[in-house]
């Protein structure tokens, strides 16, 4: 993979989102510019769906960086998210060791810690060299793991380190590019911010989500892609549902309907693949049918006073 330079400007962070197919904001780009130039880490929050972890996955593809990805959760502990020993390997060296006479136990601890047996996981895989240059580390979904592990990624953060008793410290000569994401679950940590650049990330508006829907879904009809747009910005801005749909239900509706031949937006097969768009069984009974009819009526009239001449 040929590394790219990092962009010099935010009109340049601007570009290389959009040329990925990221449909940023400037607020946005102007955060991850600064991110890159300090070398800090950008840490993301917002709901679920509006973008956050395809802001690394851009990164990693238009600045030719290796992608490494810690998927949080709960219980995640240090074998898992840095490195762990290989017990059967190291198991079978002590073996060897004892069937050819040797019994220096302390030469043999030393060989058995050596690197060989060493398991890297993202963390330790984030921190070491790499021939296309520092990698884009994302840490997803941060509020999924315990405060115990949180606490313990201080020291990667301040310091771009982290210690392995067995060997020493592993420092990078090079900080990764790491971005944090939280979809805001539990509060994060006072300490841990402060080593971040914060930005929180909105549902975009509709010019911009129907940019977004262009480019993601370029099969859908102008008008079908619009008017799942305006249902999408009313659901959010009307309806009191226990999980609003993010962008990637918006996507993923507009392509299930443009996969039916869909042309615009029908209210019968809106409410049969409301499923696609709302994701709790409470939020789909509360819109389905009746809600679906009189938002599409909305659309409708409103597209239609829009089209009509000014007198």
């Amino acid at each position: 993979m040929s590394q790219s330079p990092l962009p010099d400007s935010i009109e340049d962070t601007l570009k290389l989102l959009d040329q990925a197919g990221y449909v940023a904001d400037r607020s946005l780009a102007t955060v991850l510019h600064l991110a890159l130039k300090m070398k800090r880490p950008l840490f993301l929050e917002g709901e679920a769906g509006v973008g956050k972890t395809e802001i690394a996955k851009v990164l990693s593809t238009t600045l030719g960086r290796d992608l490494i990805r810690l998927q949080c959760y709960e219980g995640l502990d240090i074998s898992s998210a840095v490195y762990e020993w290989n017990y059967p390997a190291q198991m079978v060296e002590i073996r060897v060791s004892e069937a050819s006479g040797d019994t220096d136990h302390g030469e043999l601890s030393k060989t058995i810690f050596d690197e060989r047996f060493l398991i890297k996981r993202p963390v330790l895989q984030a921190l070491e060299p790499s021939l296309s240059g520092p990698p884009v580390f994302l840490i997803d979904e941060l509020d999924r793991a315990d405060e115990a592990f949180e606490a313990f990624l201080l020291e990667v953060l301040s310091d771009n380190q982290v210690s392995i008793p067995e060997l020493g410290t592993v420092k990078a000569d090079e900080p990764p590019i790491v971005i944090i994401t939280t979809n805001r679950t539990r509060e994060i940590h006072d300490a841990l911010k402060r080593r971040c650049l914060y930005h929180w990330v909105d549902y975009p508006d509709a010019e911009r989500e129907l940019e977004i829907v262009r480019r993601k879904v370029p099969g859908a009809s102008e008008r079908l892609a619009a008017e799942v747009v305006a249902f999408v910005q009313k659901l959010r801005n009307e309806e009191d549902l226990f999980k609003q749909p993010g962008v990637a239900e918006t996507l993923d509706w507009a392509t299930a309907l443009s996969e039916l031949n869909e042309i615009a937006l029908d209210p019968d097969k809106a409410s049969d693949t409301l499923g696609v768009l709302l994701k709790y069984r409470d939020d789909i009974e509360r819109v389905r049918d009746s809600k679906v009819r009189q938002l599409v009526e909305e659309i409708r009239q409103e597209g239609h006073q829009q089209s009509m001449p000014a007198v």
